[in-house]
C-alpha cells in the first residue's frame, strides 16, 4: 500500500503533484537541491490552497492538515529512503532524468515504485538505468495539477501489470482520470498537441496571421479554452522545444522539426509565462496579457 510519496523537483509540476497527494492524505517529501526553491514551492502550495478555500472546495482545517503532510529534503538519499512511490518531476532533460533515476534506484526501498512525470521522454530508456525496470512507469500529470483531471500513465517495455494497476487505482484515489498508453515518443498528449502548437508557430512565422488571430480562430472555431500560442507560453516555450526535439529524434520524421521562430525565441530567453514574455507579455499578479512587442503590427 502506498502511504509515503516522494516528489523530486519543486517547480510548477512538482509542487502541484505534492499538493494533490498531500490534500488526499499522503505523507509527502518534496525534494529539490535548492532550499530557496523549496520555500517558494511551499508558499505557492499555500496560495493554491487559499484559492480552493475561496472557492469553497476545502476548509482552512483541510489546508492546515494537507500542509502538515508535506516535508522537504535537499538530497535524494534522505528524501526517498522511506518512500513507497517516487514521482520525478524535474526539468524535461533526458540526461538529468537518467541521473536522477540512478540515484533514486540506489536509495529507494525495495518494492518502491519509481514514476516519472515526463511528458515525452522514453520510460523504457529511463527504466534501463535502474535495477528495477519492471517497477518504473510514467505518471504524467497535466498542468495545473490540482485542477486538471487527466493522468497519462505510460507503460515502459518491462513495466509489470501490477504496477500499472496500482498507479491507475492511485490516480483515481487522487480524484484523477487515468489513461494508460504505451511508450513511444510524446506518448499521446504531446504527440498530438505539440505538432498543433508547432503549426500555429509556423503560421505566425510565415505571416499567415497574427498572434491574437491564430489563438482566436482556435478558441472560437475549435472550442479550445486557450489558443495554441497562449498554451505554448503556459507550458513553457523551452519545454515545447524539448518535446519537439524528442519527437523529431524519436521518429526521425521532419514533420516534427521545431519552427525556427520557436528555436530563436528560446535562445533569446523568451520562455513564456514563467519568465514574463513569450508570444504574450505577463505581469505578476495580473491576469491581463498583451501581445509581445515583437509580434505587434
Amino acid at each position: 500500500m502506498i502511504k509515503n510519496v516522494s516528489v523530486i523537483g519543486a517547480g510548477t509540476m512538482g509542487n502541484g503533484i505534492a499538493h494533490v497527494f498531500a490534500q488526499n492524505g499522503f505523507a509527502v517529501t518534496l525534494i529539490d537541491v535548492s532550499a530557496s526553491q523549496l520555500e517558494k514551492a511551499l508558499a505557492n502550495i499555500g496560495k493554491n490552497f487559499d484559492r480552493q478555500i475561496a472557492k469553497g472546495s476545502i476548509s482552512e482545517e483541510q489546508k492546515t492538515s494537507a500542509l502538515n503532510n508535506i516535508s522537504t529534503a535537499t538530497d535524494v538519499a534522505t528524501g526517498v529512503n522511506a518512500a513507497n512511490l517516487v514521482v520525478e518531476a524535474a526539468t524535461e532533460n533526458t540526461n538529468l532524468k537518467l541521473e536522477i533515476f540512478k540515484q533514486i534506484d540506489t536509495h529507494a526501498p525495495e518494492g518502491c515504485i519509481l514514476a516519472s512525470n515526463t511528458s515525452s521522454i522514453s520510460i523504457t530508456k529511463i527504466a534501463a538505468v535502474t535495477k528495477r525496470p519492471d517497477m518504473v512507469i510514467g505518471m504524467h500529470f497535466m498542468n495545473p495539477v490540482p485542477v486538471m483531471k487527466l493522468v497519462e500513465i505510460i507503460n515502459g517495455y518491462a513495466t509489470k501489470k501490477e504496477v500499472t494497476k496500482t498507479i491507475s487505482d492511485l490516480s483515481k484515489q487522487l480524484g484523477k482520470i487515468p489513461c494508460t498508453v504505451n511508450d513511444y515518443p510524446g506518448f499521446i498528449a504531446n504527440r498530438i498537441l505539440m505538432p498543433m502548437i508547432n503549426e500555429a508557430i509556423y503560421s505566425l512565422y510565415e505571416g499567415v496571421a497574427g498572434v491574437e488571430e491564430i489563438d482566436t480562430v482556435m478558441k472560437l472555431g475549435m472550442a479550445h479554452p486557450m489558443g495554441p500560442l497562449q498554451l505554448a507560453d503556459f507550458i513553457g516555450l523551452d519545454v515545447c522545444l524539448s518535446i519537439l526535439k524528442v519527437l523529431q529524434d524519436g521518429f526521425g520524421n521532419p514533420k516534427y522539426a521545431p519552427c525556427p521562430l520557436l528555436v530563436n525565441m528560446v535562445m533569446a530567453g523568451k520562455h513564456g509565462a514563467k519568465n514574463g514574455e513569450g508570444f504574450y507579455k505577463y505581469s505578476a499578479g495580473s491576469k491581463d496579457i498583451i501581445v509581445s512587442d515583437a509580434f505587434k503590427n
